[in-house]
C-alpha cells in the first residue's frame, strides 16, 4: 500500500519485535529509539510502538517498531499486528534456554500472519550476561541458518549490536523493495516531490508512544 505520509521521509517500514516475555524486547526498543535502558521495565501489556528515522542508501526511512507482548494471554491481540509488517526481530534470552526453544513456535506464528517476503532477524539478547549463558552463540547461528534468518547476539543494557540489528533489517527491506516494488510504488504516488511511500503499515500516526523510563 502506498500513499502520501510525510515530506520528511521517503519510506515507512513496520517492524515487529517478537519473542517470549522477559527476553528484553522493550529495552531493545527503547535503546534503539531513545538510547535508554531501564533495569526495572515492566512487561508490555498488549502492543506499543516507537519510531526512529535513518538514512538507508540515500533514502530517508522511518522505522515504526512495534513491541508485542510475549505473554500467552495477549497473543490473540498481537497476532493482528503482524499484518503489514515488513521486518521482524525475533528475540530470545541467552540465559534462558526455554526462550530459545520457543523460537520455532514464534517463527511459525509470524509466518502464518505475515507476508512471505518479510525480513526476519534472530537476536540472542542479554549478551552482557555471558557468565549465565545457557544458549551458545553456535546454537543461535545454527538455528538462524536452518531457518534462513540473519543472526546477531545483542545487549540492550550495553548497547551491543542493537543498532546493527535494526540497520541490517532496514537495509534488507529496502533492497527487497528496490528490487521488486519500488517502480510500482513510485508509479502509484506519481513521483511527485515531497511525497513519502508507506510500506504496508496502514495509516498509523507517526507519534512515539513513550513510557516513563530511566535515561542514560
Amino acid at each position: 500500500m502506498a500513499y502520501k505520509v510525510d515530506h520528511q521521509y521517503d519510506y515507512l517500514f513496520k517492524i515487529v519485535l517478537i519473542g517470549d516475555s522477559g527476553v528484553g524486547k522493550s529495552n531493545i526498543l527503547s535503546r534503539f529509539t531513545r538510547n535508554e535502558f531501564c533495569l526495572e521495565s515492566k512487561s508490555t501489556i498488549g502492543v506499543e510502538f516507537a519510531t526512529r528515522t535513518l538514512q538507508v542508501e540515500g533514502k530517508t526511512v522511518k522505522a515504526q517498531i512495534w513491541d508485542t507482548a510475549g505473554q500467552e494471554r495477549y497473543r490473540a491481540i498481537t497476532s493482528a499486528y503482524y499484518r503489514g509488517a515488513v521486518g521482524a526481530l525475533l528475540v530470545y534470552d541467552i540465559t534462558k534456554r526455554q526462550t530459545f526453544e520457543n523460537v520455532e513456535r514464534w517463527l511459525r506464528e509470524l509466518r502464518d500472519h505475515s507476508d512471505s517476503n518479510i525480513v526476519i532477524m534472530l537476536a540472542g539478547n542479554k549478551a552482557d550476561l555471558n557468565h549465565l549463558r545457557s544458549v551458545s552463540e553456535h546454537d543461535g547461528q545454527g538455528l538462524a541458518e536452518r531457518e534462513g534468518l540473519s543472526f546477531l547476539e545483542t545487549s540492550a543494557m550495553e548497547a551491543i549490536n542493537v543498532e546493527s540489528a535494526f540497520q541490517t533489517i532496514m537495509l534488507d527491506i529496502y533492497q527487497i523493495i528496490s528490487r521488486k516494488a519500488l517502480a510500482a510504488q513510485e508509479a502509484i504516488v506519481g513521483g511527485l516531490p515531497g511525497q513519502g511511500i508507506s510500506i504496508n503499515v496502514g495509516d498509523y500516526t507517526s507519534s512515539v508512544n513513550r513510557r516513563t523510563c530511566c535515561s542514560n
